[in-house]
């Protein structure tokens, strides 16, 4: 008699963890009430008074050279254990449990794209920053392009930009600001935080992944663009034909919250193996 082989204990997990029945996905990122509205405004209120062109170009060359830290990226996930998000209005719970449940909603939606699964993985390791000493507000939540002025769907737009040194500059307040119209998002400075910092890490340690897993990096927390349309001035046809792969991604970045936590124990041996494919050993932070 042929015995059956025991399942994968990642795919059991992953059956296990389905998003609560009872979450609305029209309850996520509500910025007008809530448990955490304080807290996540407080963070807003900083970053948007603070983050400007010449913070961002000093936070590029202090970390530009990826002396931070040496690790691998397990590691580096297990560093978010320590980490809970202060932008965050959906969840009061670590990090590393955020960046397993993203990349089991991909690997449940697309089985045949592992590059996908791992960048579920790897999204918001950026965070480590936090946890190296800098401000959460220079770190987490939404970003938009500094150098210009901040677009309607920002959050908090209208209540929290009134003391940024730039929206004082002639040029800087203007809709297009220090761009050329259509010059790419690649050619815009970004305000600085965990996306950006993650995207030119994994470009540092080149990580064998495709352009669109680098893309997907550098804007998913660019909610005025992909989620709302903002900044089209600055957009030209790349930033367009990559924009569906950040929206597919925004979906389990977002829509996979839930407090039923994944059991990473029984996950990480197959997040092990693409690492071992797109990214190994120890790299530098």
């Amino acid at each position: 008699m042929k015995v059956a082989a025991d399942p994968d204990p990642s795919l059991v997990s992953q059956r296990d963890m389905e998003p609560e029945a009872a979450k609305d996905k029209d309850s996520f990122r509500n910025y007008t009430s809530g448990p955490l509205l304080d807290r996540v405004f407080a963070t807003y209120k900083l970053m948007h008074t603070w983050q400007t062109v010449d913070f961002v170009r000093r936070k590029h060359a202090q970390f530009g050279g990826f002396s931070y830290k040496r690790m691998t990226v397990m590691e580096a996930v297990d560093m978010l254990d320590g980490l809970v998000d202060e932008s965050d209005p959906d969840v009061d719970f670590p990090n590393s449990f955020h960046a397993f449940q993203t990349a089991e909603g991909i690997r449940k939606a697309h089985p045949d794209k592992d590059w996908f699964h791992l960048v579920g993985l790897l999204h918001d390791l950026g965070k480590v920053l936090a946890l190296a000493g800098e401000p959460q507000w220079a770190v987490v939540g939404d970003t938009f392009p500094v150098g210009c002025r901040p677009q309607a769907s920002v959050v908090f737009r209208d209540c929290t930009f009134q003391d940024n040194p730039d929206l004082q500059d002639p040029l800087y307040s203007t809709e297009l600001g220090m761009y050329q119209p259509h010059c790419g998002l690649e050619n815009v400075l970004m305000s600085w935080g965990h996306d950006e910092y993650m995207y030119r890490m994994m470009k540092f340690n080149k990580f064998a992944l495709p352009p669109e897993a680098f893309y997907i990096i550098r804007f998913h927390s660019f909610y005025p663009w992909h989620k709302f349309g903002d900044y089209q001035q600055l957009c030209n046809e790349q930033d367009l034909a990559m924009l569906p792969w950040v929206q597919e991604f925004n979906k389990f970045d977002l829509y996979t919250k839930s407090s039923s936590l994944p059991d990473v124990a029984a996950l990480r041996p197959y997040y092990q193996g693409l690492v071992d494919k797109y990214c190994p050993g120890i790299l530098c932070w």
